[in-house]
């Protein structure tokens, strides 16, 4: 099911969709006022666990005003946020919050990142807003509305083969522990297209297939809050969504491949041709997971 034929199955108007899309707009353009605030002058940064899986208290004000926005505007819309957890209880409409998108890059003073509200029906992504504050952008899409930049109409890109393509790709904190890792799928596809970039904040990776400056673009070990989004941009921007294993996207699985339809299915099966890595690749024969 695609953002158009859930906004369908949850009853939303035009109406609705225009509101509450102009909702999630000013809910990243405030995310994104606290995150330039915060760009370079940062005073707490943490580690969440993981290697390189960090948290900042930019993540958190932002968290904070963004939650306190949406409900003020939609209190009958549950949340879901990458600091604060689920509190959507049995709500089929649902709010997904990423406050930072590219906590690393933002904690190295690298300006690639950014505020990303999306909306869920029943786990489906419907519409959603982008704003990336370095680059002064703000992305939203909604159906019966299409994909914006800025106030003008996006669509991806018209690329039709794959080596002719630019893509991007990144990395899940659980790298280190996995072979299933993307390591492989990233070495093969770079001798396959014009190069292969690792942006670091998958919404704006997102916002960027669907504005047509990548072409592609996959990973695995994504969170709702990462895809939300980004995902409803980049099918309002004519864009493709699949599993990249070729099966139907499933936002719960953390799977995702995101292109332009013209090199869809050669980019699928590309990947699909890519041999497992093995443990001792790495010095790490111990390590055998592969995955789902």
């Amino acid at each position: 099911m695609n953002s158009n034929e859930a906004s369908e199955k949850a009853g939303l108007k035009s109406s609705d969709l225009e509101m509450l899309c102009n909702v999630a707009r000013e809910a990243t353009l405030k995310g994104g006022e606290v995150l330039k605030k915060y760009f370079g002058n940062l005073d707490m940064i943490r580690n969440k666990g993981r290697c390189g899986d960090l948290v900042t208290n930019a993540d958190l004000e932002s968290e904070e005003v963004v939650l306190k926005f949406l409900k003020e505007k939609t209190p009958q819309i549950g949340l879901i946020a990458e600091e604060s957890g689920d509190n959507a209880s049995q709500n089929k409409l649902v709010w997904c919050v990423d406050p930072l998108d590219g906590t690393t890059n933002f904690a190295h003073g690298y300006p690639f990142f950014g505020t990303s509200v999306g909306l869920l029906w029943e786990d489906i992504p419907v519409l959603g807003a982008i704003s990336v504050p370095f680059l002064n952008e703000n992305y939203w899409a909604a159906p019966t509305l299409g994909a914006f930049l800025n106030g003008s109409k996006i669509s991806v890109s018209t690329c039709r083969k794959l080596e002719d393509s630019l893509l991007v790709t990144g990395f899940a904190y659980d790298r280190h522990d996995r072979l299933d890792n993307n390591y492989a799928e990233f070495a093969w596809l770079t001798h396959r297209c014009h190069g292969v970039r690792r942006g670091g904040a998958a919404a704006v990776d997102l916002a960027f297939v669907a504005v047509g400056r990548l072409d592609g673009y996959w990973e695995r070990g994504l969170s709702k809050w990462d895809l939300a989004a980004g995902v409803a941009l980049v099918e309002q921007a004519g864009g493709s969504i699949r599993d990249y294993k070729d099966r139907v996207f499933d936002i719960t699985n953390g799977r995702i491949l995101a292109s332009t339809p013209g090199i869809e299915k050669e980019l699928i099966t590309e990947l699909n041709k890519v041999k497992p890595l093995t443990g001792e690749m790495f010095g790490a024969p111990e390590i055998t997971s592969l995955g789902t």
